[in-house]
């Protein structure tokens, strides 16, 4: 009976010691595991994170993108002021232009009366020089 003690507590200590395999083994599992789910939270973390810095370095862009299109329409509105006064240049020198062209017709007018009148004195000269001439004949 001794023996047959012995075998049972045998045969019970080899089916402790595979329960306790086994649960050595869905320990590890457990672990192996629980590490998987720590590493795929880690790289989500990680991911998170990158996208963090995308979106940020997108804000910075589309701030720096914004900042520019202002700087555009700043330089474009200048630009247009400077058209609107080289028009309004333009039409003043036109103006004056039209105004020297004006003056010149009337200074030119003046002098072929001027002109006509020398031309009628040296007539009226000549004709009273004759007549004081004695006649030739």
């Amino acid at each position: 009976m001794d023996s047959q003690l012995t075998e049972e507590r045998r045969v019970a200590n080899e089916a402790s010691r595979g329960e306790a395999e086994g649960s050595r083994q869905i320990a590890e599992a457990t672990r192996q595991h629980q590490e998987q789910d720590r590493e795929a939270l880690d790289h989500v973390r990680e991911e998170r994170e990158s996208a963090r810095q995308a979106a940020e370095a997108a804000r910075a862009a589309a701030e720096q993108a914004r900042s520019a299109a202002e700087d555009a329409r700043d330089a474009a509105e200048a630009a247009r002021q400077a058209t609107e006064q080289a028009r309004t240049a333009a039409e003043e020198a036109r103006h004056a232009t039209v105004e020297s062209v004006r003056a010149t017709a009337d200074a030119l007018a003046a002098n072929l009366e001027q002109m006509k009148f020398v031309e009628d004195l040296r007539r009226l000269y000549r004709d009273l020089a004759d007549k004081r001439k004695p006649n030739s004949n």
